[in-house]
């Protein structure tokens, strides 16, 4: 099975570290700021219209396209080599698409294939797909 779109957006420039910490009766806490709720929240409310009927089982690949707007300076079909980093940018969004069912635990995704990229068009492609039985023929004992 694979579930694939795009959702067209301006990418919210808050991800999932920016907790903020604060002090209550001399103890730190650690809290969720409006910003990030708010990603959160749009990242949910996209999401939410591609969620399978059931939770997908077995072993999972994601790949997502981040799509930043093209400028003169970087064109469309341009790589974006600059913050956040691709690690910051999917923590949002596994949590979210976990909490909606796409799958019953994120420890399901076995594959993940992250791009940060200039286009014409500014949004998050995604496509989860089930795995099957991975083979290692290319990587037996070879020097690469």
């Amino acid at each position: 099975m694979q579930i694939k779109f795009f959702i067209p957006m301006q990418i919210p420039n808050v991800t999932q570290q920016t907790h903020k910490i604060t002090t209550v009766n001399g103890r730190p806490r650690i809290y969720e700021p409006a910003e990030l709720r708010a990603a959160r929240q749009l990242f949910r409310d996209h999401l939410a219209k591609f969620r399978p009927d059931r939770p997908l089982e077995g072993p999972v690949e994601l790949s997502v396209y981040w799509c930043y707007p093209a400028t003169k300076t970087h064109p469309a079909g341009t790589w974006k080599t600059t913050k956040p980093d691709t690690d910051n940018l999917i923590k949002l969004v596994k949590d979210e698409m976990t909490r909606l069912g796409f799958w019953k635990d994120d420890a399901q995704v076995c594959s993940e294939l992250l791009n940060k990229l200039y286009d014409r068009v500014p949004g998050v492609g995604i496509v989860v797909s089930q795995l099957g039985k991975y083979i290692l023929d290319d990587l037996d004992g070879e020097e690469v």
